[in-house]
C-alpha cells in the first residue's frame, strides 16, 4: 500500500515537473542507501529509495549564501514513508559542491522504526560532485528526528548515494 502511495506521488510530482519544465528548469534527484545506519540493536536498519526536486530558478543569493528551496520523499523497505519540504544551501569549491539542508516533513512509520511523532527534521550534509554537463553524483549523511516533540525521539541516521540531472 504504501509503495502504491510513493508511486503515485512520483508520477503526480514526474507529471507536474514535466508541465513546467517549458517554464523552468528542474533538477531532479534519485537516491537509495541505508535507513537507520547505525541502529544499535540491528532490527531497525534497512534499505531506503526517494526521489527529490529543485527548482534551479528559485536559487536566492543570500548573507547566508545561495539558497533553495528542495522537496522530496523516501520510502524504506520496512514500508516507512517521508515526506519533506525545505531549504538547501549550496557552496562550491570548483567541480565539488557542499550542500547543507533542512526539511520538516510528514513520517509514517509502516512496519519500520517509530520516531515518536509523525512531524520530523531532516539535517542533512551532502558532497556532490560534477559528473556530466547539467548532472551530479553525491554522497549524503541524514538524522531524522523531532525534537523531543513526540511521545519518544529515538531518531535516525542514514546514508544515501544520489544522482542528480537538470531536465
Amino acid at each position: 500500500m504504501k509503495f502504491k502511495l510513493l508511486f503515485s506521488l512520483l508520477f503526480t510530482f514526474l507529471a507536474f515537473v514535466n508541465v513546467n519544465a517549458e517554464q523552468s528548469d528542474s533538477d531532479i534527484s534519485f537516491y537509495t542507501g541505508t535507513f537507520d545506519v547505525i541502529d544499535k540493536e540491528g532490527d531497525d536498519q534497512t534499505s531506503l529509495f526517494g526521489i527529490e526536486h529543485k527548482n534551479p530558478n528559485l536559487f536566492r543569493d543570500t548573507i547566508l549564501g545561495k539558497l533553495k528551496p528542495v522537496t522530496g520523499a523516501f520510502v524504506t523497505g520496512n514500508s516507512s514513508v517521508y515526506l519533506y519540504t525545505g531549504i538547501e544551501g549550496q557552496y562550491g569549491i570548483g567541480p565539488i559542491k557542499i550542500l547543507p539542508s533542512f526539511a520538516p516533513g510528514y513520517y509514517e512509520k509502516g512496519d519500520g522504526k517509530d520516531l515518536g511523532s509523525v512531524l520530523e527534521f531532516k539535517s542533512e550534509i551532502k558532497v556532490g560532485l560534477d559528473i556530466f554537463e547539467n548532472s551530479k553524483l553525491s554522497y549524503s549523511y541524514s538524522h531524522i528526528s523531532n525534537n523531543e516533540w513526540g511521545d519518544t525521539n529515538p531518531g535516525t541516521d542514514n546514508q544515501q548515494i544520489t544522482f542528480s540531472k537538470n531536465f
